[in-house]
């Protein structure tokens, strides 16, 4: 388990900015059911640029990759450059981790699988992937390092990150791609009420609900978007986006989605699948 610190410039508060599922190719026009991924990755980046809000680091919730190249995490290496805040990422289904690790060391970006400690709060990078499936699980070794982390630290505040939603988010064929161990991994959160909030990916959509106690959020796609409650495979007309979450001194956490504006990136909604 490695461990670094927590960037904070705030003195009561921390920011994070999440941004998840950006699906990069190797080919710049490479494109997700008729949305060119860079170029959504890019709009969304532009915006976070013209919001100018502050913010300490940047989480990346998986999915970085479509193709499994190197050249692909480079792409997303490459774009949030322009911004001296570190990232943090993990790994989704889509991701080949050799690859990942291609780009590393880098100086802004750390490695998968770690523990970002502060005065006031930690937050706790999962690995929920299986190679070649779209669920997720979490290994022993990988509960154990959740485990660890909340008891070592039962004052500070804790955000819980992993590519996988660990709930029924009401979508009938979203779900069968859930975290299959989901119970494990409450029963781990359940004895530990300083876990304040659990972060993911995965699932291409805003969500933010209560789960025994503890506020669960999803946010959507730098790319195509997955329509909420539906039984069947369908895409969602609303535009690429991201999250920002503040982590207050007290444990609260204050967060919003943003999207970005026009109408450039509509994807193919006759599609079957992806």
């Amino acid at each position: 388990m490695q461990t670094y610190s927590l960037p904070q410039t705030n003195p009561d508060s921390v920011v994070l900015l999440q941004i998840t599922d950006t699906h990069l190719f190797a080919d710049a026009a490479g494109s997700l059911l008729g949305v060119a991924t860079r170029d959504s990755f890019h709009a969304v980046l532009d915006a976070v640029d013209a919001a100018a809000r502050p913010f300490d680091a940047v989480v990346a919730t998986g999915d970085i990759s479509q193709d499994h190249t190197k050249q692909s995490y480079q792409r997303f290496s490459d774009g949030i450059a322009r911004w001296s805040q570190p990232c943090f990422w993990l790994p989704g289904n889509h991701d080949y981790q050799p690859s990942m690790r291609a780009v590393l060391p880098s100086p802004q970006i750390k490695p998968c699988q770690q523990v970002l400690a502060g005065a006031h709060w930690q937050v706790i990078l999962l690995d929920s992937q299986v190679q070649g499936v779209p669920h997720g699980e979490l290994s022993l070794a990988q509960l154990d390092m959740l485990e660890q982390a909340l008891a070592a630290h039962p004052e500070r505040h804790a955000l819980v990150l992993l590519h996988h939603h660990p709930l029924e988010a009401g979508s009938t064929w979203l779900d069968q791609h859930k975290l299959h161990n989901a119970e494990a991994f409450w029963q781990v959160v359940d004895r530990y009420p300083q876990v304040q909030a659990i972060l993911c990916g995965h699932i291409h959509q805003e969500l933010d609900r209560l789960c025994r106690g503890v506020r669960v959020l999803a946010t959507p796609s730098t790319c195509i978007q997955f329509l909420p409650d539906s039984h069947d495979f369908a895409l969602d007309p609303q535009n690429p986006g991201w999250r920002y979450l503040e982590l207050t001194n007290q444990g609260e956490v204050i967060t919003q989605v943003f999207r970005i504006a026009g109408d450039q990136f509509q994807p193919q909604f006759d599609a079957g699948g992806y």
